[in-house]
Parts: C-alpha cells; structure tokens; sequence
C-alpha cells in the first residue's frame, strides 16, 4: 500500500518522491509507504489552508457561518462511527495496539468531533462595562491556519480534541502525524472531505519530524497556532521557534505521574485501575500512572497483590486483544529494555513481570510489563519517563511525604490519589502540582475535562472548552456614540 500527502481534498503525491516504509510493531515487517514530506510539501499545505480562510476571512471554509460547520462536524463524527472499525484496524497495525484499545480511540474521537461540533455556536464575546457614551464588546474569531504536530501513542484522539477543536474555532488545520502513525489521520482527512469540508479546511503532510515537521515550524510564516504532543526535550524545540515567530503554542509533554495510596484505600477498587493506567497502551501514554506511592502500613500487602496481577499481564499482536500490544518501533523498545535493565543494574527489585504470549513473533517490538519495588526517589525510574509498561513503587510515612515524593520530579501532568478521608483528599488535591487531580479514579479521561501540564508538563490546555477558547484570537470593539 502507498499512502500520499493529503492537501485541498486531494491525494498528493510528495515533492520528491521520497517515501518511508510503515512498520507493523507485532511482526517488525513493512507493509506499506507513506510520503516524505519536505518543506515544499509543507507550503503547499499551508497555502490551501490559507485559500480556506481567504484574506478578510472570505474563503470557502471561513465564510461558513457557525451553524453550517456545526453541521460538517457532527456529520464528521457519525462518519467516524460509521467507520470505526476501518480507523481502528489501519491504527492497530500501524501503532501495534490491541485492536479494542483501537476501536476506544475511534469512539473517543467520534465523542470529541460531537462535542466540539455543540459547542460551535455557544462560543461569544461579552459587552463591557465603560464610561458612558460607549458600548464595549469583545468577539472571538479565528486565529487563521494552526498546525497540529500528533504524536503515534494516540493519533485519533489527538486529533479529535486538537484539530476537531480549532475546526470548530473557524481555523483551518495543517496535519503533520508522527511517521509511526500516520495512516488513521490520512483516513480522516478524506472522510471529512466526503462528507463535504470545503477544499484546504484540512491538510495532512506525512514525514519525519526533523523535515516537514521542522518546516511546519519555520520554513513558512503562514501558521498562526501550533499544537504539539510529545516529548519534553521536542517541546521545547517547538516553544522555542513559536516564540521567534509570536504565535501561541499548547504543549503537552511528557509526565511521571504519581498516584498516592493510603492505608484506609479500597484496594479491591483501586489496583485494577492502578494496574492499567501503566499497561494501558504498553505504558506509551503520557498521562500513564508510572510511579505508585504506598503508605508504609499496607506497603507489603499491596506489592503482594499487585505482583500476582503484573505475573499475569500478556503482550500480544492487536489481533490477540491482549492486555498489551508491541510498543511501536524498535527505537522504543530497545530505549524501554535499557531502562530496565539499568535498573537492576542499580540494585533495584523486580517485584514482578508479566508476559509475552505464545505466537507473537519474535520479530516483533514487544515488552513484558515490569513492576519494580522499593525504587529510590532520585533514581532514573523515579523520574524520567519511561513510556512503557514500567512501574515504579515506593513507599511513604505520611502526608506531607507522600507530597514531597509526588512532585520531586520536573514533571507535572496528572495525579490520583486513593483516600477514604475527604479532608485528606481535598488537601491533597490543592497541594500536589499536576493539570489533573483524579480522588478514588485515574487517567487522563472525559472529553469534557480540560488536559495539560505544569512545569516541564507543558502549558496551555487541550480538551473542553477551555481548548475551544485557546484557539481564538479576542478582539475588543469600541464604539463611542455620544
């Protein structure tokens, strides 16, 4: 199979000719192409999106009133429903994830398309209090062309809270996926386009990150926003050139998320959960919960468990529906192997590991889930990130050292906390430095919820309508009649 870029409704063939093979993580086999987008690749983008917004916002695709794109996203949503099992399988070969983790993503962006086409017209300004004789009011209009750098752990959700998200802000998007997960985006764009976006509403360019994805960022000046997910050490590259070139920029970086168990917790509730929010996705999730405090009392009773349930994790081809799917590229594997091995290397304990299942090729880029006990606080799996099926437990005394341990990282994404006691659990709420606090439930869910970091976490929100709100540019009007 032989994927080309996709600009102005149409399939293009790249600028040079240059193709990238696509990998399937079980097998460590090619199976198709995409395009090698360069710079020339990225302007042809950037200039259809920029014939959708027109000069004075008189474009095909600007000059929609909010009604009519209100309708193009909620037809978009059904039509992802509509397809789901087609995005689902082309993102469980690509990315290697279990094909019922891939049909999730496709129904979470289904949900996002929906929820950002209902908000379409319920996004206003305000009138002002000022002196008398004028009236003061704000508006809220586009921001122009955004370009949206997706990461390959999550590429439909991503792609529904981000560019679903300026789509209903007026914006016309540019795509630039991850080259290990470029081909459920490509498919999106043309099920928008068949269901009747206007041409250059959305634009999809595929390559390597270092090429088109620099160009997206300082080849042209055309883009006015740029959205990225991905590591800390990238997002600061991509701060660093919006801020040369003064457009916003919404970072969502890497975590080293804590989740704080006290003694007087519900285990029987909290350690499935705590289980998958690290094996979730192989633990290629920045929100995964990859550091588990344990209150001292109960420390050795909720290892024992844990361990038992770690022995019985399995990874397996998405066509397995396993526990875990390969991680996504022999980059990633051999940088989650070295991790590991590091660890021990340092003195610190396996508690547990779970399994690869017979009948997965030995080709193929897979990790057993690991559960290391007792890892010290200022090691290396205590605070970086790991992005695989790793977690780290350790104990604490009390309160305010389970705090000190939850945010001695430079991370700041999520946190849970599992507490009976409703004044702990406020308390801790306030004082732990994260973008979300879940009391008695994780992970990184709800449409609805606005998602992002603090510290080297990242800055700026995705999700909600705070999303919404970040990719409008407000203009103030006033107007003297007296």
């Amino acid at each position: 199979m032989q994927f080309d870029h996709y600009l102005d409704n149409a399939r293009v063939a790249p600028n040079t000719g240059a193709r990238i093979e696509v990998v399937d993580p079980s097998t460590g086999e090619p199976f198709a192409t995409i395009a090698r987008g360069d710079a020339t690749d990225v302007q042809r983008a950037v200039s259809a999106a920029q014939r959708a917004m027109g000069n004075t916002l008189d474009g095909a695709w600007a000059k929609l009133s909010p009604v009519e794109r209100s309708n193009l996203l909620f037809a978009c949503a059904a039509a992802v429903s509509q397809y789901a099992d087609e995005l689902a399988q082309l993102e469980a070969r690509d990315t290697g994830k279990a094909l019922n983790t891939a049909r999730t993503d496709a129904a979470v962006l289904a949900r996002y398309l929906q929820y950002y086409a209902g908000c379409v017209d319920k996004l206003h300004g305000d009138t002002l209090p000022y002196p008398a004789g004028f009236t003061v009011l704000t508006v809220r209009e586009p921001i122009g062309v955004t370009g949206h750098i997706i990461p390959w752990n999550y590429p439909m959700q991503i792609y529904g809270r981000s560019v679903g998200a300026s789509l209903a802000a007026g914006n016309a998007c540019v795509v630039k996926p991850a080259e290990d997960a470029s081909l459920s985006i490509l498919r999106l764009a043309e099920i928008a386009a068949e269901g009747g976006f206007p041409a250059g509403a959305i634009n999809v360019v595929t390559g390597l990150g270092g090429e088109a994805g620099a160009a997206l960022l300082s080849a042209n000046r055309g883009i006015r926003h740029i959205s990225f997910t991905g590591s800390t050490v990238t997002g600061a590259l991509v701060g660093h050139a919006a801020a040369e070139r003064h457009f916003p920029a919404v970072l969502e970086l890497g975590g080293k998320s804590p989740q704080l168990l006290f003694d007087d917790a519900d285990l029987d509730q909290a350690l499935p959960v705590i289980v998958n929010a690290i094996v979730q996705n192989a633990g290629q999730t920045c929100s995964a919960g990859s550091r588990l405090l344990v209150q001292r009392t109960v420390y050795e009773r909720v290892l024992d468990r844990l361990a038992r349930q770690f022995a019985l994790l399995r990874s397996g081809p998405p066509s397995m529906n396993l526990e875990m799917g390969p991680l996504v590229n022999a980059k990633q594997q051999a940088r989650v192997r070295a991790m590991v091995e590091r660890a021990q290397a340092d003195g610190i304990r396996v508690a547990a590991r779970g399994t690869i299942a017979a009948g997965a090729s030995g080709a193929g880029y897979y990790q057993e889930a690991v559960l290391f006990r007792d890892v010290p606080p200022d090691s290396e799996l205590a605070q970086e990130e790991v992005f695989g099926p790793v977690l780290a437990a350790m104990p604490f005394d009390d309160e305010d050292a389970a705090v000190a341990l939850a945010n001695g990282t430079q991370y700041g994404l999520v946190a849970g906390v599992w507490t009976r006691d409703g004044a702990r659990a406020l308390r801790l709420a306030r004082k732990l430095q994260a973008g979300q606090v879940f009391i008695n439930n994780y992970g990184a869910g709800g449409v609805e919820l606005p998602f992002g970091g603090v510290k080297a976490s990242g800055h700026g929100r995705e999700k909600g309508f705070e999303a919404l709100l970040g990719f409008t540019a407000l203009k103030t009007i006033a107007i003297k009649h007296d």
